[in-house]
């Protein structure tokens, strides 16, 4: 059987539907993919709850791997069979779906099916913003927001291959045991915690080059207040609510920071960035620095799984198989 899970409202889970649905024919440069995995990750609760834009009725899910079951006209490189991943094209939560050919990246026999399809869009995502949103390298001190999550995790391993001081944040002892077991060289504990107070004391009052802020609330306010002069701080969610309105004094010239809000679904629709940065994903993933999935779901319990990820219950990656 084949289906999908459509969003027939902006709204809560409870506006997600699995409807039966034909399989479509591939038109020319695109392929017919049938998942093994569905990656679940919070732009799809963005989409849902109408942060972003989606034409309803609509398809979630921005990532997944499979099998290629039938190619359209002017493919090259892709052949009925071929193992392939992608990212950054809504879509995903259904059983089979058409996809530009192009998006569809083969996977190595080193790399598992629905690793790949947990871990695209985080790679391309750590990708973005190691070397265009900020130039991470050797000694670079960052500060990781949620780094026992499966974004922050991920992002702490990738920093530490490229020789990087890591301070993360979690909110209770046993989330900082898994960002420790990541490799995060200082973790604060607690979400009342002064984070400004305790980067200040690990950096010798200099605060970090680079903070990521996925939390958003009122966090990405505080974390202005642990960066450096001249550094970056790159905002990329709002998982504890929106963001409170930003002047540009809170920023500088005392301060002189850059703000970066950047998007990876425009990162990936980029064809020649989106080929070089799968290459270093695939990489990542073949290392163990993007890890296998913490949890699966039924396809046909992708609102249980949103559910689980949009109130904390989960740490690492979530992934629907069909």
């Amino acid at each position: 059987m084949n289906v999908k899970v459509e969003l027939v409202a902006v709204g809560g889970v409870d506006q997600l539907r699995v409807v039966e649905c034909p399989v479509q024919e591939p038109g020319p440069q695109e392929v017919r993919l049938r998942h093994q995995g569905i990656g679940v990750n919070f732009i799809d609760i963005y989409l849902r709850t109408g942060l972003y834009p989606l034409p309803l009725p609509g398809v979630l899910g921005v990532e997944g791997a499979g099998v290629i079951e039938a190619v359209g006209s002017s493919v090259e490189g892709l052949r009925v069979g071929d193992r392939v991943a992608y990212a950054g094209i809504p879509g995903a939560y259904a059983t089979t779906r058409l996809l530009p050919a192009w998006r569809a990246i083969k996977l190595p026999q080193t790399v598992d099916t629905q690793t790949a399809a947990a871990s695209f869009l985080r790679g391309l995502t750590i990708h973005m913003l190691m070397t265009r949103t900020f130039p991470v390298q050797r000694g670079t001190t960052l500060l990781v927001h949620a780094a026992a999550g499966g974004l922050g995790s991920s992002l702490t391993r990738w920093a530490k291959r490229l020789a990087c001081t890591v301070i993360g944040t979690a909110g209770s002892p046993e989330k900082a045991d898994l960002a420790r077991a990541a490799g995060a060289d200082h973790v604060i504990v607690g979400r009342n915690a002064d984070v400004v107070a305790e980067v200040g004391k690990l950096t010798d009052g200099r605060g970090v080059d680079f903070a990521i802020d996925g939390i958003g609330g009122d966090m990405l306010r505080k974390t202005f207040g642990c960066v450096r002069r001249f550094g970056t701080i790159a905002s990329i969610g709002q998982a504890a609510g929106a963001i409170p309105p930003i002047s540009a004094e809170d920023l500088g010239p005392v301060r002189s920071l850059s703000l970066a809000r950047p998007s990876v679904m425009a990162y990936a629709a980029e064809q020649d960035t989106y080929r070089i940065a799968t290459a270093t994903v695939i990489e990542a993933i073949a290392d163990g620095i993007l890890p296998q999935a913490s949890h699966q779901y039924p396809l046909t319990e992708a609102a249980q799984a949103q559910h689980a990820l949009e109130t904390g219950k989960t740490t690492g990656s979530l992934v629907l198989v069909p």
